[in-house]
């Protein structure tokens, strides 16, 4: 049911984008785009998920190996790209380190804490740099979002973390010993967030290649405020992968520099297809990984075959 309404949400927004902006506009748009950037955008993806792993590799025992962790973030990634499931790729990756460690608690918040940095940093670059870009916005309400958003999100952390609701769950109580433990690591908080900084800039900077590969000379200090409160958007679930809702935001806030509504979606829709096709990768990870499961699973049933016949 939550498949279907997120399905009608997607095809009903990108339906009214792309009556407004012309289909064939944007599609004659985006056959001009020119393939190097296009290229440039999905290795700056993958760049940003290899070090997406190495920030979250930070929050989990040192034993667990970086390229075991790469292919799993590589897995997620997929899962929350490619395939309109209910299950998120956090929760699949998150299923199969469990099968590793067998600590739920550690694996929720090991990955809760990967996307809580990662989100800390991509609002704080939206806000610092709000100042420099407000007058991209010419006036337009939209530019009250990002302190709305900003004091939202330090809210919602106070009521959740500084008054602790929902210790007395049991299934999550352990939880809040390893956010507060990780709290107490400076080190370790440090380096995550200046390794989400090169996340969130290698995401603005695939936005502007690609823009560049449409012809478009859009400013720098324009996106650092317009894609993080698109990503914002985007990351609202009631979409597939933030289908509709991309496009609707980046028809709005391109807007506001003039750029075309067909171009704009072009900007968004290449994006999207940039990392659609560089989360494939996660495909054959996932088929290697069930691969590798399952042959250790078949050798487990033998060493215990092997054993049982033995004592007898």
């Amino acid at each position: 049911m939550l498949l279907l309404i997120k399905l009608t949400i997607s095809s009903s927004l990108l339906f009214i984008v792309l009556s407004r902006t012309g289909v064939e506009k944007v599609f004659s748009t985006l056959k001009d785009i020119n393939i190097a950037p296009f290229i440039g955008a999905m290795l700056l993806y993958l760049f940003a998920q290899f070090v997406s792993t190495v920030r979250w590799k930070l929050f989990l025992p040192p034993t667990l190996g970086i390229r075991k962790l790469f292919s799993l973030y590589l897995i997620g990634s997929f899962f929350n790209t490619i395939l309109p499931g209910v299950i998120g790729g956090d929760a699949v990756k998150g299923f199969y380190l469990y099968q590793t460690t067998r600590n739920g608690s550690l694996t929720l918040a090991s990955i809760f804490m990967d996307r809580y940095v990662g989100l800390v940093v991509l609002i704080s670059i939206c806000t610092i740099a709000l100042p420099f870009g407000f007058g991209y916005f010419h006036g337009s309400r939209i530019a009250w979002f990002v302190p709305l958003i900003a004091l939202s999100f330090i809210t919602a952390t106070f009521l959740i973390f500084g008054l602790r609701l929902g210790q007395r769950i049991k299934l999550i109580s352990n939880f809040y010993h390893y956010f507060h433990a990780y709290r107490h690591q400076k080190g370790t908080i440090v380096k995550s967030i200046l390794l989400s900084v090169i996340v969130q800039f290698s995401g603005i900077l695939s936005v502007y290649v690609l823009a560049h590969g449409f012809n478009q000379d859009i400013p720098f200090t324009a996106l650092l405020v317009f894609v993080p409160l698109t990503v914002l958007f985007s990351t609202i679930p009631i979409s597939i992968s933030g289908l509709g809702v991309r496009e609707g935001a980046y028809v709005v806030l391109l807007g506001l520099i003039n750029v075309r509504p067909e171009v704009a979606t072009a900007i968004s829709l290449s994006w999207f297809l940039a990392i659609a096709t560089s989360s494939l990768i996660g495909l054959i990870e996932y088929l290697r990984y069930k691969k590798e499961t399952a042959v250790d699973m078949n050798l487990r049933t033998m060493n215990i075959e092997d054993s049982t016949n033995t004592k007898n």
